[in-house]
């Protein structure tokens, strides 16, 4: 194998390796996961995704080690509004607290596969035609006016994995403790839990339309003509995936406080849209790049926690569902 085929491989086995490690010992028994054990993992996350950044600077140097970590920082902006949605899913099937982390565990292999496709087809594809690379920015500029400007919220019923689940596939109609698949009265059933594992991931999979376009403008070399790295773009998107889980537990309840969020990540949409159609003929610097990203989340995150939302604006977010909804998961059948 070449040098390049090694790196991916191992740097796999050793993604396996912890999800393996934190389903098998951390995560054998279903358990409510609290604020702080949630937090402590995430800190493991974070630290581990920046030792990853030392191996990086250690064995290409300080310039790509800087396009990895703009990359997952901007990964990690964008996974936090994918919580808001997990947070609708789960409150609108209802799903017990105890089995939320089992969904989302499972829902990290989707992702992580899903992602090394879009990636490697998203590099290939640049490399095969550069031009994409201007109408990709343009689909972010245009993703980035559209948070800005639009109100709507994600409705699971929606989803086409469930309509059809609804219709075609023998599921059953309450949860069988943390199992995906039960024998009732002799047949073979999927359960609401499998469901919406489908759903989440299938949900991750439009995410992924606008953030790995994004994460793979974050990791180009601001040198005209230049191709992003696909290594750097996957392993900084893969990190921010399987941190996703433990982020999840540590935010879940504090997520409707961060209303000026959707601000910070459509100005981080729109600098890395246009990064992509100029790059060609102003290149801009990766610490720049780094620190727009990290200061658009960072006071997009202040600007929540100083101007908090009116009153009026907070119940009305709890009536349309969006708040933790913590009696509707825990009362689930």
């Amino acid at each position: 194998m070449t040098h390049t085929q090694i790196e991916w491989v191992t740097f796999n086995v050793f993604i396996v390796f912890l999800v393996a490690l934190d389903m098998g010992i951390f995560s054998r028994k279903a358990h409510v996961i609290h604020v702080r054990e949630a937090m402590i993992r995430s800190a493991v996350w974070v630290a581990l995704a920046f030792l990853f950044a030392g191996y990086i600077y250690l064995r290409r140097g300080h310039q790509d080690a800087l396009l990895y970590i703009a990359g997952y920082v901007t990964e990690e902006a964008l996974s936090v509004d994918n919580l808001f949605v997990v947070l609708i899913i789960f409150s609108y099937f209802q799903v017990p607290r105890h089995h939320q982390h089992k969904v989302l565990l499972w829902g990290i292999f989707g992702a992580l596969v899903m992602r090394a496709v879009f990636i490697i087809a998203g590099v290939q594809l640049v490399g095969w035609q550069h031009w994409v690379f201007y109408p990709m920015g343009a689909i972010l500029v245009y993703t980035a006016v559209k948070l800005l400007v639009s109100e709507e919220q994600y409705e699971p019923e929606k989803n086409l994995f469930l309509r059809f689940s609804q219709r075609f596939l023998p599921v059953t109609d309450k949860y069988v403790h943390d199992q995906f698949f039960a024998r009732i009265d002799g047949r073979f059933l999927m359960t609401p839990l499998f469901v919406v594992l489908w759903v989440v991931n299938t949900t991750d999979l439009l995410f992924a339309i606008d953030s790995v376009p994004a994460v793979v403008a974050v990791v180009t070399p601001p040198v005209p003509g230049a191709l992003p790295d696909a290594f750097l773009a996957y392993s900084s998107n893969a990190f921010a995936v399987v941190g996703l889980r433990s982020l999840y537990f540590a935010l879940a309840g504090m997520l409707d406080a961060f209303h000026y969020l959707r601000y910070g990540l459509s100005a981080i949409l729109a600098f890395v849209g246009v990064k992509m159609i100029i790059g060609d003929f102003l290149p801009i610097g990766n610490g720049i790049v780094l620190a727009v990203v990290g200061g658009c989340l960072a006071l997009s995150v202040i600007a929540s926690l100083i101007f908090k939302k009116p009153p009026e604006a907070e119940e009305a977010s709890t009536i349309d569902g969006i708040d933790a909804s913590s009696q509707r998961v825990e009362s689930a059948p």
